[in-house]
């Protein structure tokens, strides 16, 4: 039970329940002095709230705290539903305003329901004042026993507030350093060199062309770590093929080879049988020397799960010789049973902890935002070092405890942390524990909630910030106008500084994950309100009464039928992929579970019951490429609903009226994501923040103006603006007008004409000043919008991508954009240079903030800039990362960019690189298919 559930619902409470009385034609005497008794007990509610979710010992060493607090959750909570009833009947009185429907017929109806509720006011027998006096008096009668357990109360408010003040203390400090490699320098020298030695053994097995190497050690001890070290080292590029495959607990055969042929194909496969994925990876990996990472295996030597890795390693020996696998596993015994399936040697790398002197420094990489930091705060070396005794030599251990510690550089806050009862030697799990206790209250639930997912589970920021805000989990501060949305970003922000939240990126997106053992150590704190049922028998927990939030992933149609148990619950994410329908189990589920919040399904329906319109509390609902039809109606009456996710799955169907027209009801809607063709009128969703997307059409509805009065937009995609009938409606859209857009994604359909008409569109959708993210894709005319000519116009933009943009020729000044730090380009076959014009006295900083530039598929591009650029100051001076891809014709660089830490070229026609001399030593450096490329090699 956390603070912040208590004071708004109850403070709501006592106000509606005041404001519900006086609206009354007879007082109800009773429920009035109740709510009076409630407004006089609520500092005291806090004040033992406040002080019992701090103190989780005292909690669980006092039964009747533990059960009152669970009392007062349940009747809160019970409040918050009648409250939020309350709210819905206000939405849908306004929507039948809005629409002015009621018409003359219908009059004489309407005058007798109001003379009805007015005489059952007379005779106190309004339901909803019932209702609410019900929940009134439950949640009075569980507040008398506050006074039981006021003598525990001490300083948890002081604690509140300065927990409150490390979010904004954590807002303000600077980013991590990066994950360096300490301590394990040997280790990855003995797998480098590992690699690099053809095997020494003589077989004639079937799996002879491949050598295996298994890194063995207790869980946070670096072993994928440092195989991500390994895995991107200049040296495994002369492997034909790479994969990385995360296996985890939840092993499953066809998912780990799908997952192999996803690495390989960068795009999920569609096959499904074992029959089908085991020939294509076959065919991908055969005759080619392959580097294959399994990570975190945890399958151990029983007989099924060999029968499961011969499944899944037969496709792999049809491998060229050198071909190399590494696995990584906390247990010896599923290396012998690898090895034993494999018919190989056993070779192990034990990962044991770090020594002291490497734990310590890499506890204060994380403790400190920088050198100058640590050496302002020398006196806090000792208690370091005793800290660190504390460790076990655990990388994650420190990385973590370095989390809490930097949070308040003062002795006082380490010494606390020091003399706190970490744990036996060995007992990583404690110092675990002790990273969530010391997190600020509102940030445990957020990250309790992320352990119904499964271990390795892939997070999406965004998306996880709208889960929380769903449940009700953020609390924007009242300093600079922050959004709720702000609020999300900035929590998970110091959830990722504070080391509990691993930053994984590959080509397409960017995710995060838990580390398994923080996974293991948040589900055992939280594990009586936050459930999850993963595989195929069903668990049984001893109070499903208390779980608020469940995860399903499971072929057991059994577990849905036996849902209703779980009486409470807030959220429900659903993963079921089978034969079997579950039409009649989710119906149910949708008539019993009407508490929840948050609704998320993946699962191939045919159909969707129209009980989901019983689910009124909702404010999430995504549906995972889960229907093969229509939306029911019945979603058109959500009218709390925040954020709508359907991305249907095209396969099954193409039927575009797949959305009901009355989908336009839902008002509250910040966030829409949609799969083509959209929405009827969705310009009344007047709301919404995040549209993905517009699909325009020349109809009525659906074309572009219905953006006009959707003011509050911040992310904006519009699919095929070729499909606006003049482009002078295009204006109509007032892209213009929108301060609040700073994100905005154009995307042209697949056609290959090439007209001036799209030039006059674009020109026509000119976005408001303050935008900072331009996507431009498919654009089909021959020049750029001449609001991207104006400086002025664009002067906040900070990433900017344009792809397949086949007849573009001359690119706007981008590098005269003072904020710009992410420029990507891709297939542009005409584009000759960047517009370059100044004069002769000018020195210019040419792209003055820009970090990452991708330059991809310019075949035409010779200079860098259309006029000449003698006259820089300095090209590039914050470039850190440059990828350059098929620009055969593009001359070299004519100086090095003085930061740049990666650099990528293939098929590049450079003949000579001389600026590389002087590029630093610790660049990560990439050139593939430049045969005719003479540069100063390092030593």
């Amino acid at each position: 039970m956390e603070e912040w559930f208590v004071a708004p619902i109850m403070e709501k409470l006592i106000n509606t329940g005041f404001q519900y009385l006086g609206d009354q034609v007879r007082w109800q005497t009773g429920m009035k002095e109740e709510l009076e008794r409630l407004r006089e007990n609520h500092p005291k509610i806090q004040a033992v709230v406040d002080f019992a979710s701090s103190q989780e010992q005292i909690r669980d060493r006092n039964p009747a705290l533990n059960e009152w607090l669970w009392q007062l959750r349940d009747a809160i909570e019970e409040a918050d539903d009648v409250l939020d009833d309350l709210e819905y009947m206000k939405l849908e009185k306004q929507l039948t305003k809005d629409k002015k429907q009621r018409k003359v017929r219908s009059i004489m109806k309407s005058i007798n329901k109001r003379l009805v509720q007015i005489a059952k006011r007379a005779l106190k027998i309004d339901p909803n004042l019932k209702r609410l006096e019900k929940v009134v008096q439950k949640l009075d009668k569980v507040s008398a026993g506050v006074a039981t357990f006021l003598h525990l109360v001490k300083d948890a408010k002081q604690e509140h507030q300065e927990q409150q003040l490390e979010m904004y203390r954590a807002r303000e400090t600077g980013s991590l350093p990066k994950n360096d490699l300490i301590g394990r320098g040997k280790d990855k020298d003995f797998v480098m060199k590992w690699l690099r030695n053809p095997s020494n053994e003589y077989q004639t097995t079937l799996y002879s062309n491949i050598s295996l190497l298994s890194i063995v050690g207790q869980g946070g001890m670096g072993k994928t770590t440092l195989l991500q070290h390994v895995y991107k080292d200049e040296m495994t590029k002369e492997f034909d093929l790479k994969m990385w495959i995360c296996v985890s607990n939840n092993f499953d055969v066809n998912r780990v080879i799908a997952n192999m042929l996803e690495s390989l194909k960068n795009e999920r496969t569609q096959l499904e049988t074992l029959d089908a994925l085991q020939k294509s990876l076959k065919s991908m990996v055969n005759s080619k020397k392959f580097l294959l990472v399994l990570d975190d295996i945890w399958n151990d030597d029983k007989e099924q799960d060999k029968n499961k890795w011969e499944n899944v390693l037969a496709p792999l020996a049809s491998g060229k010789l050198g071909s190399k696998i590494l696995l990584t596993t906390r247990m010896e015994s599923v290396a012998v049973m690898i090895s034993n399936v494999m018919k190989k040697k056993n070779e192990i790398l034990r990962l044991d902890g770090l020594k002291d002197e490497e734990c310590l420094l890499l506890l204060l990489r994380y403790a400190f935002v920088n050198v100058e930091t640590f050496n302002a705060h020398q006196n806090l070396l000792p208690t370091t070092r005793k800290i660190v005794k504390k460790l076990s030599g655990s990388p994650l251990a420190a990385r973590v405890i370095g989390g809490v510690l930097n949070s308040h550089l003062d002795e006082s806050h380490w010494i606390r942390v020091l003399n706190h009862d970490i744990g036996s030697q060995n007992d990583i799990f404690s110092v675990l524990k002790l990273s969530y206790i010391f997190l600020p209250k509102v940030l445990q639930n957020c990250l309790s909630f992320c352990s119904i997912f499964p271990q390795d589970h892939e997070f999406d920021k965004d998306d996880l910030v709208r889960m929380w805000i769903a449940l009700g989990f953020i609390q924007p501060s009242n300093i600079g106008g922050e959004t709720t949305k702000d609020a999300g970003e900035r929590y998970f922000n110091v959830l990722v500084k504070k080391s509990l939240f691993d930053k994984f990126q590959n080509k397409h997106r960017t995710f995060y994950k838990l580390h398994d053992l923080l996974h293991e150590m948040v589900q055992f704190v939280s594990g009586q309100e936050y459930f999850s049922i993963i595989g195929d028998e069903e668990l049984f927990i001893k109070n499903p009464e208390t779980v608020r939030h469940l995860y399903v992933d499971t072929k057991n149609i059994e577990v849905f039928r036996n849902m209703e148990k779980f009486k409470k619950l807030r959220s429900l994410i659903v993963n079921y992929i089978w034969m079997v329908s579950i039409f009649d189990e989710l119906t149910e589920i949708f008539k019993t579970l009407k508490s929840l919040r948050l609704m998320c399904i993946h699962s191939p329906l045919e159909e969707m019951p129209e009980e989901i319109g019983y689910l009124t509390h909702l404010r999430y609902l995504n549906f995972v490429k889960a229907l093969m039809v229509p939306l029911p109606r019945s979603v058109c009456n959500l009218y709390h609903l925040q954020f709508l996710i359907y991305d249907r799955d095209r396969k099954f169907s193409d039927d575009d009226d797949f959305l009901p027209s009355e989908l336009n009801n839902l008002r509250n809607l910040h966030y829409l994501e949609l799969s083509s063709p959209g929405m009827y009128e969705i310009g009344k969703l007047n709301s919404l923040q995040e549209l993905d997307g517009l699909y325009v059409q020349n109809l009525a509805g659906y074309r572009i103006e219905e953006l006009e009065h959707m003011n509050e937009l911040r992310k904006l995609v519009i699919y095929f603006p070729e499909n606006v009938e003049d482009a002078k409606d295009a204006c109509k859209a007032k892209l213009c007008d929108k301060r609040n857009l700073t994100d905005l994604s154009l995307e042209w359909g697949s056609l290959e004409l090439i007209d001036h008409y799209h030039e006059n569109v674009l020109d026509n959708l000119q976005p408001h000043s303050c935008l900072k993210k331009l996507k431009i894709n498919s654009f089909k005319g021959a020049r750029s919008a001449i609001w991207m000519n104006n400086v002025h116009l664009i002067s906040n933009l900070e990433y900017i991508r344009l792809e397949d943009c086949s007849a573009w020729k001359t690119l706007p000044p981008f590098w005269q954009l003072p904020f710009l730090k992410s420029l990507y380009l891709h297939d542009m076959p005409e584009v000759k240079g960047f517009d370059y014009k100044f004069h002769e006295n000018d020195k210019i900083r040419v792209f003055p903030s820009l970090e990452v530039l991708h330059i991809h598929q310019l075949k035409a591009m010779e200079d860098w800039f259309i006029a000449t650029a003698a006259a820089y100051e300095c090209l590039f001076p914050c470039l850190t990362k440059l990828c350059l891809e098929d620009c055969p014709n593009l001359l070299e660089l004519p100086s090095c960019p003085p930061k740049l830490e990666k650099l990528e070229i293939n098929n590049i026609g450079w003949k000579d690189c001389n600026w590389l001399q002087g590029i630093s030593n610790y660049c990560n450096i990439s050139i593939r298919n430049c045969q005719n490329l003479n540069y100063p090699r390092r030593h």
